[in-house]
């Protein structure tokens, strides 16, 4: 009896959420959220039906850092959303994934690719003995350019944990120093860098980046789920950024740019690709990908 009591009134709260006029269907503070609820189903659907070869590394990356940032403008914003933020839970989590299936399988190749070059190695030092020393010369640029590639990552990350800690009294004494007043309205400015409601919009020009990093893109390889509900993302928060509190130019500049990359790569996929790839080419990938033996017994012929 109790449990049917709940059901029922949480059956009545979420039809008056959906009905509610300020809230609820007929505005962009509900379609806002479900175009990025498109993003989750295109990362299940990619998920569960695409191999880890399909997943483009820097995009997967930028999703997981954008719905971070978007959990707390979720949280700041005025109406506060409470769907945009249950979406970005649920994205955090299934882009993990992704990023560990893509890197899972970057590791496996090349491991694979180091298995070959050595065997390959070995067959030409026992046809060449004056070649014996060249694995020994390698070891130390490797072990040098990965204590390197480390401190580089160490700085990045402490950089990144010292810059996205904004505070208003940090803002203030900032402000209170001699600088142009334009400047200082951009600084006190309601979505200024002091504020979540500038890191989100700018974590979001990562996304946009991430698409015309991947210009060149196979086709092959382009997700029609996951560019399709970037574009929506980008046409309907265009129109959402201009009725939250606060008003954000930022956020809508930045997701009319989304729905314009987006759209680039939809028109590759569905009419034209500018750069095709010859498909001898894609062949040759797909047997040295496939077939191990092959490129080892080459260099003995």
């Amino acid at each position: 009896m109790i449990a049917s009591t709940t059901v029922r009134q949480l059956l009545l709260k979420g039809k008056a959420a959906i009905l509610d006029p300020k809230m609820g269907w007929k505005t962009t503070h509900f379609w806002g959220p479900m175009a990025n609820w498109g993003i989750v189903a295109a990362g299940v659907l990619d998920m569960t039906t695409q191999g880890p070869e399909m997943i483009s590394i820097p995009m997967t990356g930028t999703l997981c850092v954008y719905s971070l940032l978007f959990m707390r403008f979720a949280w700041m914003v005025q109406p506060r959303n409470y769907l945009l933020l249950s979406c970005h839970i649920f994205n955090e989590g299934v882009q993990l994934i992704q990023l560990g299936r893509a890197l899972k399988y970057q590791r496996e190749q090349k491991a694979l690719a180091d298995q070959r070059t050595q065997q390959i190695a070995a067959m030409r030092t026992t046809t060449t003995p004056s070649t014996t020393a060249s694995p020994t010369t390698t070891t130390p640029m490797t072990s040098t350019s990965k204590s390197m590639f480390a401190a580089t990552a160490a700085g990045v990350a402490a950089a990144k944990a010292t810059s996205f800690h904004p505070v208003l009294m940090l803002r203030n004494k900032v402000c209170a120093l001699p600088m142009p007043e334009l400047i200082r309205k951009l600084l006190m400015h309601p979505a200024g860098p002091f504020t979540i409601f500038f890191w989100a919009p700018a974590i979001k020009w990562g996304i946009s980046a991430a698409n015309l990093v991947d210009y060149k893109r196979p086709v092959d390889k382009v997700s029609i789920p996951q560019q399709l509900a970037l574009f929506a993302t980008g046409v309907i928060w265009a129109r959402w950024s201009f009725v939250i509190t606060p008003v954000n130019y930022n956020l809508a500049t930045v997701n009319v740019c989304l729905a314009a990359t987006s759209f680039y790569h939809l028109m590759r996929k569905l009419v034209y690709d500018p750069f095709p790839v010859d498909e001898d080419d894609r062949k040759a990938v797909a047997k040295s990908n496939n077939s191990p033996a092959v490129a080892v017994a080459s260099p003995s012929s």
